[in-house]
């Protein structure tokens, strides 16, 4: 936002400096330099002394008249050579001179002067300049006037932009915090603005969208828990025909199979049995998914790291006997505030993967970073190709070479941790792991 007010409000001010600038510039080719204007009327008296005292003299007294001025006057009036005051005077001044009009040097508090342009007050006087110094010019005084007129005219124009851009500034900080909300999840965050002001239309259209997502969302996560809970019941259907199918099997029916047959019979009841585990275990999941998307508000407590650990370990499935789990605590007082249950499941669900893929050693870790807890699990398996890293938390995304459910699941384990870490304030990531596989790091804030 700051950026955008300085990109706004710095071509305004070279917009004014130049205006101030073109003002100027036309007002002193129309009507003359005003310092120099200023600077003749604070002369004004001297001038009025060479044009109707001394130049009003006969032509055998105009250099009495002036050494009279001269004898009472504190300006200094000296006669030069017209080359001598060519060289003093600016390009611009020149011709206005050398025609016999009065020049002005405001910056020296000086004026020139030509006696006149036939030589008839004395020989010579054709090529003389009247040169009169320490005039009564507050040179600095008129560059000051001019600045504050300019000045004033900057603040009026300042005015209106700054009430037009003061208003749409409120309109566009208030948009921001209504799209950073609905980026953070806050999807029923709406703008307010005014129908007069100039971002309405846009406003409006922010307003569609997050109705639109907002409802596309709630629409979706309905699906998911309605669906979720439907396929109960026909999944309790067949876990009772499988067992009254399984009684058939131990009754006297099963004395008149072949004991091929029979093996084959309880063969596809077997399987029958592990689909129906794994679509509990599926509908289970989702509905922890559609759990926490709906859940707001954690139960959060003041938890021990030391206790974490205990129970992220003390409710795991058996470990594989060929694996080694290492377990390392840097802080035995670092405390959380989390929601136990929810943190826990979250660091189980990347044990149990780590579980699945790893050759020999597992590292779990838990130790305090600046401020936050970085909790830690490695292993030394195959890894997550770079390709997958920005995907795997994705739900129902399954690496290519765990798309057998016998070891790669559903693809909600990462998704479920996901949720979970991002309902704590926190971030999970994956790394590649010092000792080869792949590194799971959630942090915390303390």
């Amino acid at each position: 936002m700051n950026r955008l007010f300085l990109r706004f409000l710095i071509p305004v001010l070279l917009s004014i400096a130049l205006a101030t600038v073109l003002v100027y510039a036309v007002i002193t080719w129309l009507f003359g330099d005003p310092i120099e204007k200023n600077a003749e009327r604070q002369a004004a008296p001297q001038i009025f002394l060479i044009e109707q005292y001394i130049d009003k003299a006969a032509t055998d007294e105009w250099l009495a008249r002036l050494n009279k001025v001269r004898e009472v006057s504190q300006v200094q009036f000296e006669l030069i050579p017209l080359a001598q005051a060519l060289e003093k005077v600016d390009r611009a001044q020149v011709k206005k001179l050398q025609s016999g009009k009065i020049v002005i040097d405001a910056a020296n508090r000086a004026l020139f002067r030509r006696v006149d342009l036939d030589g008839e007050r004395y020989i010579g006087s054709d090529e003389d300049v009247l040169y009169a110094q320490n005039l009564p010019i507050d040179y600095w005084f008129n560059i000051r006037l001019e600045i504050v007129r300019f000045i004033i005219v900057a603040f009026v124009l300042l005015i209106p932009i700054a009430f037009w851009s003061s208003a749409h500034w409120r309109d566009i900080q208030a948009l921001s915090r209504v799209t950073t909300a609905i980026g953070e999840g806050e999807l029923s965050a709406r703008a307010t603005t005014s129908s007069k002001a100039s971002i309405y239309p846009l406003a409006q259209q922010i307003n569609l969208m997050a109705g639109r997502i907002e409802q596309l969302i709630s629409a979706q996560k309905n699906l998911l828990h309605s669906v979720s809970h439907e396929i109960r019941t026909p999944i309790a259907r067949l876990e009772f025909a499988l067992e009254i199918l399984q009684d058939s099997a131990d009754s006297d029916v099963e004395d008149k199979l072949t004991s091929a047959e029979q093996e084959r019979r309880r063969h596809r009841i077997q399987a029958m049995q592990a689909d129906l585990g794994e679509l509990n275990m599926l509908v289970s999941e989702l509905l922890n998914m559609a759990k926490l998307e709906a859940q707001g508000q954690l139960s959060k407590a003041q938890l021990d790291a030391k206790v974490l650990v205990e129970e992220c370990l003390q409710h795991l499935p058996p470990m594989p006997a060929h694996l080694q789990l290492q377990t390392v605590l840097a802080e035995n007082d670092l405390l959380l505030q989390v929601d136990q249950r929810l943190i826990v499941r979250a660091i189980q669900n990347l044990l149990k993967n780590a579980f699945k893929y790893a050759e020999q050693q597992i590292i779990f870790s838990v130790r305090q970073d600046s401020d936050q807890c970085l909790i830690t699990v490695e292993d030394d398996g195959a890894g997550i190709p770079d390709s997958d890293v920005e995907k795997i938390f994705e739900p129902f995304y399954r690496l290519d070479r765990s798309r057998d459910r016998a070891t790669g699941g559903f693809g909600l384990g990462l998704s479920i941790v996901k949720q979970i870490v991002l309902l704590h304030g926190g971030s999970v990531s994956v790394l590649k792991s010092e000792i080869g596989g792949a590194r799971f790091d959630i942090r915390l804030p303390i």
